[in-house]
């Protein structure tokens, strides 16, 4: 919050409303309460050099005091006055320039804030809050690397689960239960919050046999077979302390019954190491994406989407290892690198997190990939 404070100060900026979720968590601790599917704003208002204010629904109001660092809370209640409108106007009342997040900031509180201070007075606050979020501290990458171990857990759990005459929804299950349990001794012998819960969520993404073309298909239950493949996705499910990760394998069962999908996979393996052999820091995110991509489109597949992105506290952060990213790679950023192939009937993915150092790169996660080693 100091470091954000005098960015602020730096920047010409008076005061600045925070309302994405995970910069609230960021900049505060607090997190889980009330959001905007609920039709409840929470406003974290920052000036550059006064007293920060949490705006939140009443309802959370004793969550927000066990978790917020602030200086104050605004709790507000359904229909009571002016809600969460009451405090606003006080703290923007004479500054010259606010900042917002305006990807991030919810359609309601924007036409207020446009309404309270006219559009020339904003600006936005998401390069400073992402410029500050892609270097991690140290704490941030413990929990990376705690995180890699829920997510290993899972994957490990997730390949004994498939099998032949197999639903695919049983492999979720045995993929949540083994993260929950891995979370949990993870907590349990590292950190002292007691609220923070090991429990996976987010449905699980995989997909078997035909269905292994649809890229985010989630289990069903569909029973899978001898010789299909089977993706596995975690990138969502791998949320250690709020902690996100990405990572991805593609399995057959028994045998590859359809022997080219052997061959679109090891392009994607391919690719996938050579945007590893690209990745250090001082170099450009997009010229990681242009190593995987040239394999790819060498082997005369279609150029393919991005070859990755950072993540954080947040599913997807900056840079992301694409096409017009010119951002300089540098130690402590967190990133999750693919390699992938579609074609018409199958698709091959391979995708692991990475810690870049000051020499090249440390895995977050792991697991066999190897052409031979993912055949169950």
């Amino acid at each position: 919050m100091s470091q954000f404070k005098a960015k602020l100060f730096d920047a010409g900026i008076d005061v600045a409303l925070v309302t994405d979720d995970d910069n609230v968590y960021y900049l505060t601790g607090y997190y889980d309460y009330l959001h905007m599917e609920f039709g409840r704003p929470t406003v974290l208002v920052v000036p550059k050099d006064g007293d920060t204010l949490l705006i939140t629904p009443t309802i959370d109001l004793n969550s927000a005091k066990a978790a917020a660092r602030v200086d104050r809370i605004a709790p507000w209640n359904d229909g009571i006055g002016k809600e969460w409108r009451e405090e606003l106007p006080a703290t923007v009342k004479g500054a010259k320039r606010v900042a917002i997040e305006p990807d991030h900031m919810p359609p309601v509180v924007r036409a207020y804030v446009n309404e309270l201070l006219g559009a020339e007075r904003l600006t936005s606050a998401t390069p400073i809050l992402a410029g500050m979020r892609m270097i991690k501290s140290a704490e941030e990458l413990q929990l990376a690397r705690h995180a890699g171990q829920v997510a290993n857990s899972m994957m490990a759990a997730g390949r004994a689960a498939i099998a032949n005459g197999v639903p695919e929804f049983e492999v979720a299950i045995a993929t949540s239960e083994a993260g929950t349990r891995k979370a949990a001794e993870l907590l349990a012998a590292h950190y002292d919050d007691a609220d923070m819960s090991p429990n996976t969520h987010f449905l699980q993404i995989m997909a078997s046999g035909r269905d292994i073309i649809k890229t985010h298909h989630r289990a069903s239950t569909r029973i899978m077979r001898h010789g299909e493949p089977v993706f596995l996705c975690f990138c969502g499910m791998t949320n250690f302390h709020r902690f996100k990760l990405g990572f991805d394998r593609t399995f057959w069962i028994g045998e590859i019954a359809d022997k080219s999908q052997a061959d679109v996979y090891e392009v994607a393996l391919a690719s996938q190491k050579a945007a590893l052999d690209a990745l250090r820091p001082g170099v450009t995110a997009e010229s990681v994406h242009a190593a995987y991509s040239e394999v790819i489109q060498g082997a005369g597949f279609e150029y393919p989407f991005r070859c990755g992105r950072a993540t954080g506290f947040s599913f997807l952060e900056a840079p992301q290892l694409v096409t017009g990213d010119k951002t300089i790679l540098q130690p402590g950023m967190v990133l999750a690198v693919d390699g992938s192939v579609s074609v018409e009937t199958f698709r091959a993915q391979v995708g692991d997190s990475f810690i870049i150092t000051e020499t090249g790169w440390e895995p977050v996660t792991s697991h066999p990939k190897s052409l031979e080693e993912v055949i169950l």
